[in-house]
Parts: C-alpha cells; structure tokens; sequence
C-alpha cells in the first residue's frame, strides 16, 4: 500500500478538527480506488433523500392530525383520497420507514469506506514502526506502543464515522429544518431555533473540552497499568524466581487505582454534559410550544400546527444530541490518534539514499575504514575501528563487556548510520544501497535467540518465507534438530510459546542456525550465539555453526574463546579500539589481553570440570551406597 500525501499532524488540543480530518482525507477518498469513491457518492444521494423525507415525516403528522378534526378543511392543492385521517397516518409511518431505510443503505455503503480508512492508516503505523531506528524501539516499551495503536485505530474509526456520517447529516437536517420553520412560521420563531442550537453547541464544546483532559488522563493511566502487566507477563519467570507476585500486583493494581478515578471522572463529567444538553434544549422547546400554544387559542394556528412544532423539534434533536456526541467522539477520538500520529510524524533516523541501489554481493568482503561511533554525544562507543574480513575467511572480535562489539555487528546490519569512516562490502559502502538488499545479503545467529509464538516450521521458514517444506527439512536436519522435531507428537507444527520458551537455549539456538542455513546467506554474524549454553550444548551447537559458516564471510561476536580458535583473525576490543589483532597461537605469544582472558577461560573450565566429576562421583556413591 502506498502512503497517500498527509498534511502535517496536530495534538487534539489544537482544535483543529478540519485539519485532522483534511489528514484522513486521502484515506477516506482514495485516489487508487475509483469503486469506494463510487460508494461516497451514493452514500451521500442517499443522505439527502433521506433528509428530504425526514423533513416531509412532520408535515404528514400535522395533516393527519388537522384531518381528525371535524372542522378542519384540507388544502385545496391535497387530493381528497390523500386527505383522509387513514392516508394521512399510513404516509406518516411509511415515511418513517423510508428515511431509516435510506440511512442504514447510507451507512452500508461507507462502512467499506470507513473501514478501509482503519485498515489502511492502521498499515501505515504498523510498516512506519517497523521502519523506525533500533534506538526509538530501545527506548520505548512495547505495552504502551500496541495501546497507543489500538486506541488510534479506533480513534480513526470514530473520527472517519462520526465525522461524515453524522456531521454532515446533522448540519443538512438543521439547515433544512430552519429553513422550514422560517417559511411555515415566521423569523421568530427560527430565532429561537437557532438560539437554542447555538446555545446547544456553546455549551457542549466547553463541556467537552474540560473533559479531553479528564479522557487525556484515563489514557495514560490505561497505558501505564497495560504496559506493567505486559512486562511482567513477559517476565513471569523472573516474576516467579523472586517471588515477587505481590509487587507486581501492588504496581498493577496502583496504575488500575489511578484509571479508575480518571475513569469516574469521565462518567461524572458525561453526566453533567447530557443534563445541561437536556436543559438548554427543553427551555428552547418549552418556549416554541408556548409560542404555538398561544397562537393556537388565538385562532391563528390550528392544532396540527402545533403538533408540527413538537414533532419538527422532536426530530431535531435527535441530530442536536448527535452535535454533542460527534464533538465528543471525534475530540475524544482526536486525543486517542493523537499518539498515533505523534509516531507517523516520528522521522527514521536510517534511510536509504535518494539513489540507493541494491547491494550486489560478489566476494562478500567486509570493510570497516576508520569506523567511529557512539549512541550518544557524551559516551563514544568505537574509536578508529580499521578491519576487514577477506571474502569467505572468519574474523572474529573479542573483548570485555562494554567495549562494543555487538555494536559493530548493528552498525554492518545498519541499525544505525557511523559518525566516521565508512563500512563497506565489495566496496560498496552500505550507506549506498537498499537497507532490505543489505539485510538479505546478511545472517545473523544471536545470542538470545527470540522465536514467534508459532509452529517450528513457521519459524525455520522465517528465513526464507517461500521455501518447500522439504528445504525447511533439509535446514533443520543441517542445523542437527531434524530428529528432535520428528519426535514431537505434532512434529514441525508444534508450538514454540511465547518468545519460544516451550524450547530449551540449545534448541531455540538450533532453530535460529536452521532458519540462517534457509536464508543462506553471503555473510554471516555470529553475535555470541553460545555464551548463553552449556558446555555440552555449546559444542554440538558449535558444530552446526561450523557447518553454515562454512564457504560464508563470517564475522563472530565471541564470549568464549574457545569457539574461536580456528578464525582466520581475531581482534581484540577494550574501551572501542582495536588494541591487539592476529590468529590464536599468535595473540597468546603476545601474553597481552587476549592471552589474559584465555587463561582465566581456561582456568574457568578446568574448575567447571572439577565440579562435574565431583558432582558424578557424589551421584554414584549414592548409588551403590543404595
């Protein structure tokens, strides 16, 4: 879907309600589909055939009730078949019937208009999200973001419903009912119309607009408590770990406390809006009625006027209690998409180039020349950063924590843009090139490997979304987890859970190699992908990376060393610069940092071993102890 041209956003409290709805024009009206403008316009014929026939619904009642008066005598102009009491009261009911006839076919030819709207502006956040920088998704927690979103849809739904549905039948009906009371009884009697809808609309857009901030309030309450039991249902192990069941209630329930007063508010503050509509508009009745009623024992109405009078004023304020409702909806539904639009309005901090080109990977050779780069001015991450990784060759980047080697592996995917110096493959700097042909051309293998609440299948396939099943098979097996999933009862429909936690580290690790070897790409980022396994576990995995990178440029984010030992170059990172760099054998001839952090790993191991062999001797003493 195309983005179509929008105007820039305004907060709710701006009160430019046209300017919103001149935003979602272009989806209410879209260019590329002539068959929903087709909709519009029949939509709108049938709104002022409606209209026509609701303004003829009174006039019918007021004949037939002048008819059931003995000494009434009917127009000359009105056939005298149509005269009659019966025909009178029949025509009343059938037009009744009529106009809301007219308006549900009105109303079922926009909500396809209406709800392409949704669709349409909902797809736009959602791909606009997805285009926005690692640090704006870093930085914001994702509860708050899907309610910003859900409340926006719906916001848009209020806006693009109320708006044209209702505002431009309620101002037709208004105009056309002053217009009748003004030819059938004179200005004054249209003065105090207008007075009384004037006053009508004085008051409700003040009453509203004291609410906004009351809704304002309610909202962010809503957010924060969503936001904390998201969070903590995503941490339930942790929750659980800590025994901290009772806190996180606390913070829940705390967050609930304070939509609930925001929530009474709103309830009370509607009270006070709909009593003071209801007032306005019966003094504005009662003093119509009085008018009619004086006129009527004068002799210069007849009763069927003053049961006209009633009845116009009946029907209008059903439209009159849609002027508050509308101002209510579409401000309300302003202040809901207001976030919405704060976040289509957010600008991406990496984009293509005007004349981008898709990247075209013949060797694979990645070039980082005097990379410098830091996340934020007062903290410099990477200083100087000069490497390259020859086609098809392992480089691998060691270092303490904090030194910045994961960020070398977001800067190569383009998460964000260097400061200095410039990273290339095959001498084409990635700043020059499509970031999706940049993305295809690279694998990645984390650390915390997150799978989508799906099946196995589904997620092996993620790394290549039109593969066979035979190929997602054939990955699976290269990954060394194809026996595994021929175990499970569903096999490769079985379900991961949420985040994948229905598999352990090992196989969620297996899962994200097998959908790296679907992907097969050029280039290939290891980032830690075994730091987080146990020894074991961490050779078999060892051994299926082995497979993958083979033949592929491969660059290796290491924790533990001894993964690393057959790379072609290691570097060593302290403090962003590149402080020693050679194969194994010679960083540890140099007894510098590298030979340090080998030593202790060794040493780390050998203790690790110890224990285990003391732990099995334990378990078989009480064996034969038993």
């Amino acid at each position: 879907m195309t983005e179509p041209n929008r105007a820039k956003t305004v907060s709710a409290d701006s009160g430019n309600t046209f300017r919103t709805i001149l935003n979602l024009w272009p989806y209410m009206w879209p260019s590329d589909r002539p068959d929903l403008k087709l909709r519009v316009l029949w939509a709108v014929l049938y709104l002022v055939l409606s209209k026509l026939v609701l303004i003829s619904v009174p006039y019918f009642f007021k004949y037939a009730t002048n008819a059931l008066n003995v000494d009434y005598t009917p127009p000359s102009w009105l056939p005298a078949i149509f005269a009659a009491p019966f025909m009178m009261v029949l025509a009343y009911n059938v037009a009744r019937i009529l106009q809301a006839g007219l308006n549900q076919l009105r109303d079922a030819l926009f909500a396809t208009v209406g709800q392409h709207a949704v669709r349409r502006l909902a797809y736009q956040t959602f791909v606009h999200m997805h285009e926005l920088s690692l640090r704006f998704h870093l930085e914001r927690r994702t509860g708050g973001l899907s309610r910003v979103i859900e409340r926006g849809t719906k916001g848009i739904e209020a806006i693009v419903r109320f708006s044209i549905l209702n505002t431009a039948p309620t101002v037709l009906e208004f105009a056309l009912t002053a217009l009748v009371v003004y030819i059938s009884y004179g200005w004054h009697y249209m003065s105090v119309v207008a007075v009384t809808v004037g006053l009508y609309t004085w008051f409700t857009i003040k009453a509203s607009n004291w609410r906004i901030s009351i809704r304002r309030e309610m909202n962010e309450s809503d957010t924060e408590a969503n936001t904390r039991a998201i969070d903590s249902l995503l941490n339930y192990e942790t929750v659980k770990y800590f025994g901290n069941e009772d806190l996180e209630a606390k913070r829940f329930d705390s967050s609930m406390a304070g939509y609930e007063k925001a929530a009474i508010k709103t309830w009370i503050s509607l009270g006070w809006l709909n009593f003071g509509q209801a007032v306005i508009f019966g003094a504005g009745m009662a003093v119509m009625m009085l008018m009619s009623a004086y006129e009527v024992m004068h002799g210069t109405h007849t009763l069927g006027d003053f049961v006209f009078i009633n009845a116009l004023l009946m029907q209008l304020s059903i439209p009159l209690n849609f002027i508050g409702s509308i101002y209510r909806e579409v401000r309300q539904g302003l202040t809901d998409i207001e976030a919405m639009f704060d976040l289509l309005d957010v600008k991406q901090e990496v984009t293509d180039a005007p004349d981008a080109k898709p990247l075209i990977v013949k060797e694979g050779e990645i070039r980082f020349n005097h990379v410098e780069f830091s996340y934020d001015t007062n903290r410099q991450i990477l200083k100087d950063i000069d490497f390259s990784v020859p086609a098809g060759k392992t480089v691998a980047i060691v270092g303490p924590s904090g030194a910045g080697k994961s960020t070398i592996s977001r800067l190569l995917f383009r998460f964000y843009d260097v400061q200095k110096g410039s990273i290339t493959i095959d001498g084409q700097d990635i700043r020059s090139v499509t970031q999706k042909s940049l993305r295809q051309a690279i694998g990645m293998v984390p650390q915390d490997t997150v799978l989508f609440n799906d099946t196995i299948a589904y997620n092996i396939r993620y790394g290549r979304p039109d593969a066979s099943d035979e190929e997602v098979k054939k990955a699976a097996n290269m990954a060394q987890i194809g026996d595994f999933i021929e175990q499970l009862p569903d096999g490769y429909q079985s379900m991961v859970g949420e985040r994948g936690l229905k598999l352990s580290g090992g196989e969620k690790q297996r899962v994200a190699i097998a959908r790296t070897i679907l992907k097969a790409p050029p280039i290939l980022i290891l980032d830690e992908a075994t730091s987080a396994l146990d020894t074991a576990t961490e050779l078999e995995i060892q051994h299926a990376l082995d497979v993958v990178s083979r033949g592929r440029t491969t660059l290796v984010v290491a924790h533990r060393l001894s993964t690393i030992i057959g790379a072609d170059e290691i570097l060593v990172i302290k403090g962003g610069r590149i402080i020693e760099r050679g194969k194994h054998e010679e960083l540890l001839a140099k007894d510098g940092l590298y030979a340090s952090m080998w030593h202790k790993q060794l040493e780390a191991s050998k203790a690790e071993e110890q224990l285990r062999k003391i732990r099995e001797e334990d378990e078989l003493g009480i064996i034969s102890h038993h």
